[in-house]
């Protein structure tokens, strides 16, 4: 077997070996975010996170021209009532999930991040006004920028 066979055994091989992978996000106790269908309701999702957790809509409206091609996204924040949320939605098909963090000495100010399993990722920034809504600026990695809603 030449050279060039055996690379390409090696990459097949690789390839087979890796296929049945699954990319599960963890945050940062090491413990996994809980995954839970986009569309689940609020009240579902809160339940499935744990006593005193809050799960709330969160809507995302175009603000250049690189999100008006997807329009309006809807996803899921679940706010812990400890200053950490968890909170995913569907971008072009794929399911990005992530954390959000209040700003240290600023309770209604907070950031938030999320990634998807091809690598999409999202910022934001966040005002909560209550624990149950709030504002704020979402930019992807392909540049589209989105005013935040959340909660009802």
């Amino acid at each position: 077997m030449n050279r060039k066979s055996r690379i390409s055994a090696a990459l097949a091989a690789s390839a087979l070996t890796l296929s049945g992978c699954y990319v599960m996000p963890y945050d940062h106790e090491g413990k996994p975010f809980p995954v839970y269908p986009i569309g689940v309701p609020p009240h579902v999702a809160a339940q499935a996170t744990g006593p005193g957790a809050v799960a709330l809509n969160v809507r995302l409206y175009p603000a250049n021209e690189a999100a008006t091609q997807t329009g309006v996204v809807t996803g899921t924040v679940v706010n812990m009532m400890t200053g950490k949320g968890r909170f995913q939605l569907n971008y072009q098909g794929e399911v990005l999930t992530g954390e959000a963090t209040r700003v240290d000495g600023d309770a209604r100010r907070g950031v938030a991040s999320a990634f998807g399993p091809s690598g999409t990722y999202m910022s934001c920034e966040y005002q909560m006004s209550n624990p149950r809504q709030g504002a704020g600026t979402c930019t992807l990695s392909n540049g589209a920028t989105y005013k935040a809603h959340i909660g009802s």
